[in-house]
């Protein structure tokens, strides 16, 4: 149930890769089995961050429960810096806790 989607204004040329990385990272991150986690990545958006259209990007992570905002901001930021050379300034993060009565999955719900 872990999800995470990143936009960003770049085009992505490794982003098989990133999103596996991406899939390791949140189930880490969540101590939740990498088998619920999805990701998700949309490159070439036209964005603008700080008034310019300089490379930026912009995260949702949603999650039932597990999330540690301040922990995986850091590890976010520098593992997206690290794939795409965007500057961790120009990263925002935005984080999610879902109730499990209102994430469904396999025609069911979590809760």
């Amino acid at each position: 149930m872990p999800l995470i989607n990143v936009r960003t204004s770049i085009s992505i040329l490794n982003a098989n890769e990133l999103l596996k990385g991406l899939s390791l990272k949140m189930a880490e991150l969540t101590c939740k089995p990498e088998s619920f986690v999805m990701t998700s990545l949309e490159s070439n958006c036209q964005m603008s961050f700080s008034g310019t259209t300089d490379p930026c990007c912009f995260i949702e992570v949603k999650s039932i429960g597990a999330l540690k905002p301040s922990i995986m901001s850091e590890v976010l930021c520098k593992y997206i810096s690290q794939e795409t050379g965007i500057e961790t300034n120009r990263i925002y993060i935005q984080f999610e806790d879902i109730k499990a009565e209102c994430w469904g999955w396999d025609s069911r719900t979590f809760g």
